[in-house]
């Protein structure tokens, strides 16, 4: 295949690509009124001048792929958003916060169509990639704030971020605060609770290193209880 063909093919799927984007866009204000639905894609398409039956030739498994790309095009732009913040001179728990709450800010207006997502997530046609989609979100926000674990943090890491960003969201879809403070307030609590992990894991561990062995251990609980020590 020349090289010709090759830059055809790939500016073919990049014009698809940001065509996918525009499409996507252009759904979310009919979602709060026909939900994640062939109908909301057809109307987007209608109203950016794209031929309706073409929806299936952007998503070929229909409103799961929809939701899918949705996912993704919201991480892409969160990762772009978070290059106006000087994250190197934060701290790396005010990194993690600020990738939540970019993350969801740029779609307060549009927090409706989330809902609606959230609502088909447990279904079977929907439930594995939607896990993946949460998994692909905490990871792209703990790698643009400089994580590079590679061990078992790796995935604790994730883990944890998971739990923070799901209870956020949650709380995020029904805050009614001014500029969503309440939620921003939120999150801090929970980030400040996932910190105190690795120092509550540190004691644990440095308590464990002091037994020498479990024989010791149950040595000394035995040795106790024969002198009547409680």
């Amino acid at each position: 295949m020349s090289k010709a063909k090759d830059s055809a093919i790939d500016k073919a799927r990049r014009e698809k690509a940001e065509q996918t984007d525009v499409l996507i866009l252009a759904a979310l204000p009919h979602v709060p009124f026909d939900g994640w639905s062939i109908k909301s894609l057809e109307l987007a398409a209608e109203s950016i001048d794209i031929d309706p039956s073409a929806v299936r030739r952007y998503f070929p498994e229909g409103v799961k792929d929809a939701i899918a790309h949705f996912i993704d095009l919201a991480d892409r732009l969160m990762v772009e958003d978070l290059k106006a913040y000087d994250l190197e001179s934060m701290k790396i728990r005010e990194r993690v916060t600020t990738g939540v709450r970019v993350r969801l800010e740029r779609w307060t207006p549009h927090r409706e169509a989330i809902r609606r997502a959230l609502l088909l997530a447990p279904l079977p046609p929907f439930v594995g990639e939607t896990m993946r989609g949460w998994y692909k979100t905490v990871d792209a926000i703990w790698r643009t704030a400089g994580d590079k674990s590679t061990d078992f943090n790796f995935y604790t890491k994730r883990g944890l971020l998971a739990a923070v960003y799901g209870t956020t969201l949650l709380y995020w879809l029904d805050d009614k605060s001014e500029n969503c403070a309440n939620t921003w307030a939120f999150l801090d609590r929970r980030i400040a609770d996932v910190m105190k992990v690795p120092q509550i894991k540190g004691r644990i561990t440095e308590r464990l290193k002091k037994v020498s062995s479990p024989r010791g251990l149950f040595g000394r609980l035995s040795h106790r209880r024969a002198t009547g020590f409680r």
